[in-house]
Order: structure tokens, then sequence, then C-alpha cells
């Protein structure tokens, strides 16, 4: 789609797009009439036709651009391009991330560098231009997503619970410099949610951790995009430095 059939719309880049929560994360932007950007790890014209055909998604209105987030460098040209070419951007949802568990004693360095790289590391490489060009425009929404075990811990999940505080600590660092320019930055943590990731666990360790949520059950991908949602919206304006726990009640800070 080019830039002029794009010019009545809100533009929102989105990392992890193609995962459960980004997937209906897309859904609900395109029902709200945004244009999006998704970001993916290589060019898979394939896997997104699929994607977009059994999600009933617009492919009109996304835009998939490659980053490789690892290369820092060209990762970053690759962002910066893609909001030069609409010349605006309202939202960033950061939902890209990644497991590698394992017992902090038995954790290889590879394990935990990965994990830090992709899933904090690579705040840098997506939020600066993004945050920059929102700051120029005087307006803009920020929302990263962490995790009920970026609060609490995990056992297993030292890397990854290390990147999910630390995409806190971020964010409420980001929304002291964004403030005066009117752009929001928050969090949204969900618990365990109904995603292929989490459907693949057996079902006598599901039910072992429906226990331990007081609504016993999971969230779904649609109430964690709600509440991106609210965070992106006008009637947010005043919200900033926040995390918004999406549990069930599993875990209250």
């Amino acid at each position: 789609m080019s830039q002029a059939n794009v010019s009545d719309k809100k533009v929102a880049l989105v990392t992890g797009a193609l995962g459960g929560i980004g997937t209906a994360i897309c859904d609900k932007l395109l029902a709200a009439d945004y244009h999006i950007i998704a970001t993916l790890s290589k060019e898979d014209p394939e896997r997104t036709k699929k994607w977009c055909e059994e999600n009933k998604l617009d492919s009109d209105n996304i835009e998939f651009v490659a980053v490789d987030l690892s290369d820092h460098e060209t990762a970053m040209a690759a962002i910066q391009q893609a909001i030069d070419k609409y010349d605006t951007i309202h939202a960033l949802i950061n939902g890209a991330g990644i497991t590698r568990d394992s017992s902090f004693r038995k954790m290889s360095f590879e394990q935990w560098k990965e994990v830090i790289d992709t899933n904090l590391t690579s705040l840098y490489t997506v939020v600066h231009p993004v945050f920059t060009k929102m700051l120029e425009q005087k307006t803009g929404r920020i929302v990263n997503i962490s995790s009920i075990n970026g609060l609490r811990g995990q056992y297993g999940q030292t890397n990854y619970s290390a990147t999910k505080a630390g995409i806190i600590g971020f964010t409420k660092a980001l929304a002291y410099e964004g403030a005066s320019s009117m752009v929001t930055a928050n969090v949204v943590a969900p618990g365990y949610t109904h995603t292929p990731m989490v459907e693949s666990v057996p079902d006598h360790i599901m039910d072992k951790i429906k226990q331990t949520i007081p609504m016993n059950r999971l969230a779904s991908p649609n109430e964690i995009a709600a509440a991106c949602m609210y965070l992106i919206s006008e009637e947010a304006v005043f919200v900033t430095g926040e995390t918004i726990s999406v549990n069930g009640g599993q875990y209250m800070s």
C-alpha cells in the first residue's frame, strides 16, 4: 500500500507480530483502522501470506519488514526506513521475545546472551528511532510487553525474568523523558496466555498451572491485546510509566 493510501490512518509498529499475542494485537489495530508495520526475523512471503489468510487479516494494511534484531545497525536502519516512508508513527507495541529455559547452575552463557540480546538489548534498536520520531512530532504511544515472571521471577528463567524486569525499568525511565512531549511509555505484563507455545505444555502440568491462578484459566491473547489498545488510545493520554498486569490474579504487586 502506498504512502498516499495510508495518509488518513494512524501507523503502528508491532514487533513479535506473528506470535499468538501479536496476532491478536494486529487484529485489533486493523479493526481500529491502523496501518501496521510488522517486523519479522527474515523475509518469508509464504509464511506472512498464510498468517494473514488463516487469521483473516487485511494484508493491504500490513507492511512486513525483515529485521534481524541481533544485527543492530541493519535492523535499526530498516526500522528507520519504515518510519520515514510514512513520516509519522503513532504507536509502538514491542512484543518480540524468546525463552531459553534452564536452571541458572546449568545455563550456558549462550543461553543467557541470546535471551538478553533478543528480549532486552533489542529494545534500544527498536525503540530509539521510534522514540526520536515521536519526540519530534510531539505525540506517541509506546507499549512494551513484559511478563508476570519479570515481576515475581520464575525457576529456570533467570535470563528471561531478568529481561522482562529490565523492560519495566527501561519503560519507566523512558516515560520520564517522553512526558513533556506527550509521548507515553507503558508496560503490559501478561500471565500465562493461550498461545501455541503455552498450549504445547502437557495437560498434567497445565492443570497445576491453572490451580495457581485464582480465575482458574489462562488469559486469551485478545485480553492482552485489549490492554495494549487501551494504552495507545486517547483515553490513556495521562497514563505513563505504568505496568498493567493481566494474569487473573496469579500475582498481585
